[in-house]
């Protein structure tokens, strides 16, 4: 049996949570094209009949700005320790730039297998991502490189067998059948934020967090947190019409997860400034 660790690194919105859905071939972590989605490190566990592949899809690197974003990037720190090899996403529909740069310069630093995938290939024409992978190759002394598409699961058979192949011989850490570390509540809550975030404006991403309120077997009813009346306004639409849509369009997965049918009520809650406020960051799982 090999089992261990790779850790998930890279600018944010290269990719990273979808490829971890796509390694782990279901639903880990929550996707978006909206920076600072994933806040916390989310264990995606690949399952095969001799492997556990763990995978640590973390929050992209960036300079802190409030309480939220420094526990994020602390997160991302204290991630790098007992690892068994490091996965470094880039785009190959964005520049590879300073921002990749200094993000494998941490890495390649770490001493530990480096494996480069060039997510994002689909529908790009090959010269391109030649050349993206050219550019892509001179980030370090990587052990593998892999032009993958988490979106049309391109490469991703190979890139999960070179990832396997770095764990040593070890323990299964998690069940056969458990698919992240998230605790069921945490995942619904996750579910609501997603929805949240796909349908609100620009203004609004940032400042939504859920968590669920009342878990019952039939009934749910989770909170969506943000930060001011005027964003409130926002997510509750007019008549309420926008809240609603988010629970009509999180519930199917929702009910994926939980195999049954529920109820899902929602409510808008203002916590002025909760990303500066440490116990609320406690509180909510962050």
């Amino acid at each position: 049996m090999r089992s261990g660790f790779i850790a998930v690194a890279g600018r944010p919105n290269v990719g990273k949570s979808s490829l971890v859905n796509a390694i782990c071939g279901g639903k880990v972590t929550i996707v978006s094209d909206k920076p600072q989605t994933t806040r916390r490190r989310v264990f995606g566990i690949a399952n095969g009949d001799d492997y556990q592949l763990v995978l640590a899809d973390l929050p992209g690197f960036q300079r802190p700005l409030d309480a939220l974003t420094e526990r994020m990037q602390k997160t991302v720190d204290s991630s790098f320790e007992d690892l068994d090899g490091v996965l470094l996403v880039v785009d190959c529909r964005a520049h590879i730039g300073a921002g990749d740069r200094f993000i494998a310069q941490r890495v390649f630093a770490l001493g530990v297998p480096v494996v480069i995938a060039v997510n994002k290939v689909d529908r790009l024409k090959p010269g391109h991502i030649a050349t993206q992978m050219q550019t892509a190759a001179q980030l370090g002394r990587f052990l593998a490189l892999h032009p993958v598409s988490a979106k049309t699961a391109d490469g991703i058979g190979e890139l999960r067998e070179e990832l396997v192949a770095l764990l040593p011989e070890g323990p299964q850490y998690y069940p056969a059948d458990q698919r992240t570390d998230l605790s069921v509540t945490e995942q619904i809550g996750e579910l609501v934020r997603e929805q949240a975030l796909l349908l609100t404006r620009e203004e609004v991403p940032h400042s939504i967090t859920a968590v669920v309120d009342e878990f019952e077997e039939k009934m749910i009813r989770a909170s969506i947190i943000v930060e001011t009346e005027s964003q409130k306004t926002i997510l509750v639409g007019k008549g309420g019409s926008m809240v609603r849509k988010i629970g009509m369009q999180a519930r199917p997965g929702i009910e994926q997860l939980l195999g049954r049918e529920i109820y899902l009520e929602l409510h808008v809650k203002v916590r002025p400034k909760w990303r500066q406020d440490d116990a609320l960051l406690e509180r909510y799982g962050i």
